[in-house]
């Protein structure tokens, strides 16, 4: 009777181990931990684009450089403009030229509604339709030209970044 007592509370203490697996600790970080930095060429080149190929775009861990011709605000003619996406200072701001001595204007990231390609609506008045982007902020519809196909591909996923990191906060 004893044998068959223990080998009982055996069995039960085997069906106790099976049924509550020993605790384990997650491997996430918590919530209340401060995410970590994004490093935007890391990012650009793990999402397969072709940074270091690129001589047309200038990309670090917190800053993306490079010219793009720029549909005017008031007065639509095309202009080229040096572009500074600033991860730091949570902008991208244009310059006459890339010794960024005369801002042009600047575009915050909480301002960004979406980036898109545009061939329809204003493709057509574009000097080259097919490398033609638009960035809609709250005031006003950004239209762009990259001077190749891979550079606006960087630039139109570099502004997305900013717009979903924006959201984020």
């Amino acid at each position: 009777m004893t044998k068959r007592l223990e080998a009982e509370q055996n069995h039960v203490k085997e069906e106790a181990s099976v049924s509550n697996p020993p605790i384990v600790q997650a491997l996430v970080p918590e919530a209340t931990a401060e995410p970590r930095p994004l490093d935007l060429r890391s990012y650009l080149e793990s999402s397969g684009h072709s940074v270091e190929t690129c001589p047309h775009v200038r990309v670090s861990a917190m800053c993306c450089k490079g010219y793009l011709v720029k549909m005017g605000g008031r007065i639509k003619t095309w202009k080229k403009r040096w572009f500074v996406f600033d991860r730091q200072k949570r902008r991208l701001a244009y310059y006459a030229d890339k010794e960024e001595q005369k801002l042009k204007g600047v575009i915050y990231f909480q301002a960004i509604e979406e980036v898109y390609y545009d061939h329809l609506r204003s493709a057509f008045k574009s000097p080259h339709p097919k490398l033609t982007f638009c960035l809609k902020t709250f005031e006003r519809l950004f239209c762009m030209v990259a001077p190749t196909p891979e550079a606006m591909r960087i630039w139109m996923d570099v502004m997305v970044t900013a717009a979903e990191e924006n959201s984020r906060y």
